[in-house]
């Protein structure tokens, strides 16, 4: 998270990365944002990683603006970058700019807002910086080759923000001009609204288009006083909301949405403060823990900078010093107005590999350093296999993984050995089955005494576990209930297929006997799972499979070679299409297929091959499908 000046406002800005493996940091930095600035290539447009990004988006409902960057870069077509967001993506793009020139030729841009032009002028902007301390572009008149253009593209931009806007439609079919200042009225109204999505050029290395985007940021993006308050609800009532408006006289309330470990800070939490103020020193409320904690320090992040702070207000992001229980997603509130703030949902681990140190002595350091890293990343899960005794990380993917393993022997100093990556799979049954469990010990003192039926049957994906009891009368007592559904979410851990997690399950209770003095909870407990297993088995289990929505894209020419190769990946096809950015060019072909996780192991590598270097991909859970009977038993299940 940095933190900017510009014209007289404070811009929090956090960076994400694109790819689905890090869809992490894209989910909790959504959860706390008022905007999204999305950047395109301006040569590619939208890429197979902007469609799972764009999509968190939409989910969270929050406004974008659109920024297409490197128009100085060989092969770049802003009015193709501006299509892909159109045809790929669904959205109303909306170019509020358009630029002088492409490629070695890009000058500047005009804004079809004010009708101005902006020259940028400087091919060093670090040594010019140096110089004058301050690059400001030329501001011109619209050049007379690109008056035509420009009056064109305006009168398209003032058509289509007139669709949201009756004032603004009103003059424009009476042929009257439209103010400058009442189209950017409509333009934000119509931003805030995710009506229209507007569209800028630029090439940021360089520094040219980014005095614009930071303009556009503040005229069109909201502040956190545009938006609805924040809703929570009181931690001990969770059906009852409470609201949390944007002000500092209002009770505290934030949401810590990432931790990182610092080497001298130690850990570091950011916050978005949604009302109230944050002060150091203070005494906070954590209803997650139902404890206290004490803000050491408060830090504003600018670069590399970290700027102590004594406070901070509504609508501000700073990182805390001090807090040892607060993890990602936790809501901290006054002591004395508690709110719980909905928690960030991540998606859960689909890959895990196994680790060990590279010498015993390694052990602990590295144990260490996995419990920060998963401390730092909600989709990260560490765990000890049963059998071998060895440690298991889980995250979302390859790449996430082999980073995180580079970070901890660059960052850390830690190195390990790793084996094969192993899937997620999971079991849930295909029919109706009851079975009795029985566990009865008769010992010569007080015995063991537990008996109980239960019928299994098939949910809906996604439904986990569920158990209710339909006996009537006191065929069995109410107090053994718990036990008995102890026994069977505990059995549900490891699959009768091949011992992973049951999913998707619904046990019922049917009958039962109990013993006037030996049953017990424990024998209730073995009764229950004994019981599930036996019913598992007549309940023609299954194997279930992550199944991942992969989008690829790759040069038209290359297409039936890429679907061809998805086909042997047991992949189900579901769309492709081929798209020309403008005669002359080659045409860029794409394909979305569903296709089990355990056949995409090193596919990046393999599209590579495929496409010689031109393909791109982006993968990401969408649901979990039943493994085919044939592929079950060439694993030998």
């Amino acid at each position: 998270a940095q933190n900017v000046l510009w014209r007289d406002h404070q811009i929090n800005i956090i960076d994400t990365p694109g790819h689905v493996d890090f869809t992490a940091e894209v989910e909790r930095s959504l959860r706390v944002l008022d905007g999204v600035t999305v950047v395109l290539d301006s040569v590619a447009g939208v890429q197979a990683q902007s469609l799972t990004v764009w999509r968190q988006a939409d989910k969270h409902h929050v406004p974008r603006i659109v920024f297409v960057n490197k128009m100085d870069r060989i092969g770049a077509n802003f009015e193709y970058a501006v299509s892909t967001l159109t045809n790929r993506l669904y959205a109303n793009a909306v170019p509020i700019q358009i630029p002088i020139g492409q490629e070695a030729d890009f000058q500047g841009v005009i804004d079809l807002v004010e009708m101005r032009a902006y020259y940028y002028e400087w091919t060093d902007p670090s040594a010019e910086v140096d110089r004058s301390g301050r690059l400001e572009p030329r501001e011109a008149d619209v050049p007379a080759d690109f008056l035509e253009q420009a009056n064109a593209a305006r009168e398209e931009l003032v058509a289509k923000v007139a669709e949201f806007d009756d004032d603004l439609a009103e003059l424009y079919l009476m042929g009257e001009e439209v103010p400058a200042e009442m189209l950017k009225a409509s333009i934000r109204k119509a931003t805030i609204e995710l009506d229209i999505f507007p569209v800028l050029a630029g090439a940021a290395l360089r520094h040219r288009g980014t005095h614009q985007l930071l303009d556009a940021v503040l005229d069109y993006l909201p502040s956190p006083m545009d938006l609805p308050p924040a809703v929570g609800f009181e931690p001990l009532h969770p059906d009852k909301q409470i609201e949390r408006h944007p002000n500092n006289n209002e009770p505290l309330s934030a949401l810590a949405f990432k931790v990182i470990s610092d080497e001298h800070a130690g850990r570091l939490i950011f916050l978005r403060v949604y009302s109230g103020i944050l002060k150091r020193g203070m005494s906070v409320y954590n209803p997650s823990t139902r404890g206290r904690e004490r803000i050491g320090r408060l830090l504003r992040m600018r670069a590399d900078v970290r700027e102590p702070v004594d406070e901070a207000g509504a609508g501000e992001i700073v990182a805390a010093i001090g807090l040892k229980s607060t993890k990602t997603g936790h809501t901290l509130c006054a002591v004395n107005a508690p709110v719980a703030m909905a928690q960030i949902d991540f998606p859960e681990p689909v890959l895990s590999i196994s680790i060990e140190p590279e010498s015993r002595n390694d052990k602990n350091k590295l144990t260490a350093t996995l419990m920060k890293l998963v401390d730092e990343d909600p989709t990260l899960i560490l765990s000890t296999d049963d059998e071998s005794g060895q440690l298991l990380l889980a995250g979302m993917g390859e790449l996430h993984l082999e980073i995180i393993l580079d970070r901890m022997k660059l960052e850390y100093g830690v190195s390990c050995n790793r084996g094969r990556p192993r899937v997620a799979y999971r079991e849930t049954i295909g029919s109706i089955a009851e079975a009795e469990g029985r566990f009865v010990r008769q010992t010569g003192g007080r015995g063991q005494y537990g008996v109980c039926s239960l019928r299994i049957e098939p949910l809906p994906r996604g439904s986990g576990l569920e158990f209710e009891s339909e006996i009537t009368g006191a065929t069995l007592s109410t107090e053994w209930y718990s036990a008995i559904e102890k026994g069977f979410r505990e059995a549900a851990a490891s699959g009768v297929v091949a011992g992973y997690p049951v999913v998707d399950v619904k046990a019922v209770l049917t009958d039962g006997a109990q013993h006037d003095t030996d049953s017990s909870e424990l024998a209730f407990q073995i009764a229950g799972s004994l019981a599930f297993k036996a019913a598992m088995h007549k309940a023609s289990p299954q194997l279930l499979e992550p199944i991942m929505r992969q989008e690829v894209v790759m040069p038209a020419e290359m297409l039936g070679t890429v679907i061809g190769d998805l086909n042997s990946r047991r992949a189900k096809i579901q769309s492709m299409e081929t798209v020309e950015p403008k005669p002359g060019q080659a045409g860029i072909g794409s394909v979305m297929a569903y296709v089990p996780l355990s056949e995409t192991f090193n596919y990046s590598t393999d599209l590579r091959s495929l496409t010689s270097g031109f393909g791109d991909f982006n993968m990401e859970l969408d649901h979990y499908g039943v493994m085919p009977k044939h592929v079950l038993e060439s694993l030998g299940r």
